[in-house]
């Protein structure tokens, strides 16, 4: 950290100047690991350069607690301001440059063939190939002794309204490009990779660019930028308008499907990134969640919306459960500093976006909760918010009181588990005349009350009140004395009619069923009651969270039905993260057994990747 004092205070609309020189040394990244540097190939003698973190940046000075000048020490990513950025990067002329910002002078820096590739890529309705296959394996095999390499030519990148600039350069990129219609703008998507990925980000990655900034858009704010790009370098990594990401092919180009989705998920993640934080920009040094949480979830989204049957790890909420049940030594609440978590992956990305998704699909509902979100997204764009904004922007947009759900999910550990304890089935039938019962009440002498030591020490010190100073004042009870014990005999049942003809008429042929509810986790949840009747059919009753207000432990609901149920679950669809489904049903079939639940472990679903590769072994056939 280096701390600049100026000769006088910056008054407001004021400006200052200052000049800083620096060198940076880049290191082999998977080496010695860290976000940017090089590397290198000895296959083919390449290097393949990640510039990011490069240079001297701002921190941000904001109205919440002035200068944010916590370290970086690796975890607690970046709280930076916005600004201008006009660079120029000097590389050798066989290298393909990629950065943040828009490109000023391709005509100059690109082959004529290359240009005229570019300027058809602005209109293509597919990725087209802008650098090309073929280019950049004649480029390798001339290497940094080729007559191209002995030159230069000097790239010029503009980015206006960024946080942060990083950019690459190598002779082994291919590099291909296609627009995207965001509310009418164009927005260039584009993707540089080396050889040893072309067989999945020729085919994925650009498409995948493009899906995510429309997906984010509808969710959050229209993307402002003109480029959105992936790179791909055997890491995730995220920057304005670029990102790092990997996806690598087998020699052969075949892949694993794990390897597959992990690429696409990777790239939703980090250009994703683009609007959490880089523009509505948190303060990760403090809060993770605030950026990968929200960004996790956005994730989850456009996942579903990629494929329907994408296998999305965090979002779902049984998929938490495991992270959930952890004995209370292993957890810690979402609202922990990002130095501080034990758990980073399921504390700062998984635990928040499966809590959004649940206020989403659970509890406030899609259409409320989108609008919530978007308000959000549009009132802290390009400023740095804070926890309590969120919070305050989703009730505040929304009409609803989330102040349980907050408390829970983010400053809390306790899971969801929410029993059905007890089940009572009735039925309603006209019924007999009865002898009527009789109630004795007793009254018993008022008990001298207690004299606690203020009053002691105020007769003490000859303190007089106003009754005794002022009898006027005393009135009827001031001498009443109940008698020592009086009895009254009285028909317990005197003000109960009995029900009429009529009235009793609407509960023929009904079923009532009492059920009591336990909350055993200590995290309150809406109620979802699946009643499955006996003659196949079922239907779902849903009951929010506020019926927890009264008592947070226990509670009891009535139930009136048509026809008799069968049996009862309590949340079916798996919505809630209960992390015990054993206590959550009543009259419900056996558990599986071990053998069962040796089967469908043992089975394949899509999206699990086994370490084996099947298209490997198809192609060798």
């Amino acid at each position: 950290m280096m701390r600049i004092d100026l000769p006088k205070s910056l008054a407001s609309k004021a400006k200052t100047k200052f000049v800083v020189k620096w060198h940076y040394k880049m290191i082999n990244r998977t080496m010695y690991g860290g976000r940017g540097g090089y590397e290198y190939f000895p296959e083919d003698g390449n290097y393949l350069f990640t510039m990011t973190q490069w240079y001297p940046r701002l921190c941000v000075y904001s109205d919440f607690h002035g200068w944010q000048n916590k370290q970086f020490t690796g975890r607690g990513e970046f709280a930076l301001a916005f600004g201008n950025f006009k660079v120029k990067m000097t590389v050798p002329s066989d290298h393909l440059v990629c950065s943040t910002g828009e490109c000023q002078n391709y005509q100059q820096v690109l082959t004529p063939a290359q240009f005229g590739r570019w300027q058809k890529a602005q209109t293509a309705t597919e990725p087209l190939e802008i650098g090309l296959l073929a280019d950049a394996i004649e480029a390798e095999k001339s290497g940094a002794q080729g007559a191209a390499a002995q030159k230069t030519k000097t790239y010029i990148f503009k980015a206006d309204s960024v946080r942060d600039f990083a950019w690459g350069s190598s002779r082994k990129y291919c590099w291909d490009a296609m627009p995207v219609n965001v509310e009418g703008k164009k927005v260039m998507c584009m993707s540089f990779y080396g050889k040893e990925a072309y067989g999945l980000y020729r085919k994925y990655s650009t498409k995948v660019v493009a899906h995510t900034i429309k997906t984010y858009s509808k969710y959050t704010i229209p993307y402002p930028y003109p480029v959105a790009q992936s790179i791909e370098a055997a890491n995730g990594m995220e920057y304005p308008m670029i990102c790092f990401n990997f996806g690598r092919t087998e020699k052969d180009g075949t892949y694993t499907e794990g390897t597959k989705n992990g690429m696409i998920l990777v790239i939703i993640h980090e250009v994703g990134h683009n609007f959490f934080p880089m523009i509505i920009n948190s303060d990760e040094r403090q809060w993770s969640w605030l950026d990968e949480g929200l960004n996790t979830f956005v994730q989850f989204l456009t996942e579903q919306e990629f494929d329907s049957n994408y296998p999305s790890q965090r979002g779902p909420a049984h998929k938490m459960t495991d992270y959930m049940r952890l004995p209370k030594s292993q957890l810690e609440p979402i609202m922990t500093n990002s130095e501080n978590i034990i758990g980073f992956g399921p504390n700062a990305y998984g635990k928040p976006a499966t809590a959004l998704n649940i206020l989403r699909e659970t509890v406030m509902g899609r259409e409320l909760f989108d609008f919530a979100f978007k308000q959000y997204c549009t009132r802290w764009a390009f400023k740095h918010p804070e926890p309590a904004d969120f919070f305050r922007t989703m009730e505040d947009a929304s009409a609803v009181d989330l102040d349980w759900f907050w408390r829970g999910w983010f400053y809390d550990i306790e899971p969801v588990d929410i029993a059905i304890d007890t089940v009572k089935a009735y039925t309603v039938t006209k019924g007999n005349k009865y002898p009527v019962l009789f109630d004795t009440l007793y009254t018993f002498p008022k008990q001298k009350e207690f004299e606690f030591i203020t009053q002691l020490r105020n007769k003490q010190a000859g303190l007089t009140s106003l009754v005794d100073k002022d009898t006027t004042l005393r009135d009827f009870y001031y001498h009443y004395k109940p008698k020592e014990i009086t009895k009254d005999v009285k028909n317990r049942f005197e003000d109960i009619e009995p029900i009429s003809d009529t009235a009793l008429a609407k509960y023929d042929n009904k079923f009532i069923y009492e059920i009591r509810f336990k909350n055993k986790g200590g995290l309150v949840s809406p109620l979802i009651i699946e009643f499955n009747y006996t003659d196949g059919s079922s239907d779902v009753e849903r009951i929010g969270a506020y019926v927890w207000r009264k008592n947070e432990y226990e509670v009891t609901k009535t139930f009136m039905k048509n026809k008799k149920v069968a049996s009862i679950i309590l949340d079916p669809m798996r919505e809630t993260c209960d992390i015990n489904e054993r206590n959550n049903g009543w009259n419900v079939k056996a558990e599986p057994s071990k053998f069962d639940l040796f089967k469908a472990k043992a089975a394949k679903t899509r999206g699990q990747s086994t370490g084996d590769n099947p298209m490997q072994k198809a192609k060798g056939k």
